[in-house]
């Protein structure tokens, strides 16, 4: 991102976006309009082997003075309203996402403890702006692959807009996610993990659903506006601290929380909130790591076999520019945690009353890898979703799975 213009003494509506384009990431010179949202990436600089994914451009001279002070901060409405002319268009009613506690671990360590999110995990920051896009965009409904928590946060952010969800999950998804998919009355096809992609991306052609989730196998692109959501993680840290982190540790598979947070810390340094952005980095399970293979290889994204590993949720086999882009401008790193490592965080966490999902102390994780972190200032590990979510807890019923030749099988579920 280029420099930004400082803050405008105007004062616009606080729940107006400031929202003025699209923007590719492999070239920020390819612009678009805002509508529709782009949801392949750029369709100027992907290659066969690479989609850039697009990033929302703002008119920041326009932000007020003070905006990201406590007491401002404080005085705007619950959930993204409160930072609405930083998103885009919000016409997807709140479930009051964000607002999450900011811990203290030990001395200099905080634990921004995403589980307290309305479906518990840090997807209810970006399906509040994926939902919103679908309902701006007059979509007839939302298809979204996933392997638990952004299923449950669709699902919810759909119904509470009044629209239809269908959710591609995979056969033994959780029973605790599945019980949520089910109770927002979502469509839930139980689908291979190979054939999730190919199968959401003819919903999509054949139905009008608006995806918001990825479409694109050669290199995660994910939603265009979705990250945007969780820039808010950002500046509640800031409005917490009143400075900006010396670094955060963040558990990361595709990499679109990770970009996220850097890209909500390079607004508030470049609108004057703090001399630099906060190190960054990325913990992903050591039985894959594409981030950190692209990182090693210097490349924009990279593939990887995924090994057996018991953090599912961010055991991804294929990497998206994004993370590379946070890691790279923050001065952090990639780094790759064992289960093992994972556990022990998720005890250490239970032990002051934070029950984690195993895939969501991967940041913790990574911090105890780690060691000291070189700086002043304080260091948040993000906890992103809810022990309740792990695959461990309990059986779950019989489910009839259906592959992407099923074609019948889905328009019968989703009352065709």
């Amino acid at each position: 991102m280029t420099s930004l213009p400082a803050a405008s003494e105007e004062t616009p509506d606080p729940l107006t976006s400031l929202a003025v384009g699209q923007r590719s990431l492999g070239d920020p010179s390819a612009r678009f309009p805002l509508w529709p949202p782009l949801t392949e990436g750029c369709p100027v600089t992907s290659t066969e082997s690479v989609a850039h994914p697009v990033e929302v451009d703002y008119a920041y001279d326009r932000v007020p003075g003070g905006f990201f002070t406590p007491k401002a901060a404080a005085a705007r409405p619950r959930g993204h309203e409160r930072w609405a002319p930083l998103l885009p268009p919000l016409a997807a009613p709140s479930l009051a996402e964000g607002g999450t506690p900011l811990l203290p671990l030990e001395d200099g360590v905080w634990i921004k403890d995403e589980s307290r999110n309305p479906t518990w995990s840090h997807k209810d920051r970006l399906n509040r702006v994926t939902v919103s896009a679908a309902v701006g965009a007059g979509a007839p409904g939302v298809v979204v692959a996933s392997s638990g928590n952004h299923g449950a946060s669709a699902a919810a952010y759909a119904a509470r807009a009044g629209l239809p969800c269908a959710v591609l999950t995979s056969p033994d998804v959780p029973p605790a996610v599945d019980a949520f998919l089910r109770a927002y009355g979502a469509t839930v096809l139980h689908v291979p993990d190979g054939d999730r992609w190919p199968l959401m991306r003819r919903v999509v052609e054949r139905t009008g659903y608006h995806p918001v989730s990825n479409l694109t196998p050669a290199a995660h692109t994910g939603h265009g506006f979705g990250p945007e959501g969780y820039k808010t993680l950002a500046y509640e840290v800031y409005t917490d601290l009143g400075v900006v982190p010396r670094a955060v540790f963040v558990p990361t598979g595709y990499g679109e929380l990770l970009f996220g947070v850097w890209k909500g810390f390079a607004e508030l340094v470049r609108l004057g909130y703090g001399p630099r952005v906060p190190r960054l980095y990325a913990c992903e399970p050591a039985a894959g790591g594409p981030l950190a293979a692209a990182v090693r290889a210097g490349t924009p994204a990279a593939r990887v076999p995924v090994g057996e590993t018991a953090a599912y949720a961010i055991a991804c086999p294929v990497g998206s520019p994004r993370g590379v882009v946070a890691v790279r401008e923050s001065g952090g790193s990639a780094l790759l945690v064992s289960d093992a490592e994972m556990a022990s965080a998720r005890g250490e966490l239970a032990r002051g009353g934070l029950w984690a999902e195993l895939s969501a102390a991967a940041g913790l994780a990574g911090l105890r890898q780690l060691g000291p972190v070189p700086g002043e200032g304080p260091v948040v590990c993000v906890v992103t979703s809810s022990g309740f979510k792990d695959r461990e807890l309990l059986p779950g019923p019989g489910r009839q799975v259906v592959a992407e030749a099923d074609w019948d099988a889905v328009v019968r579920s989703l009352g065709g």
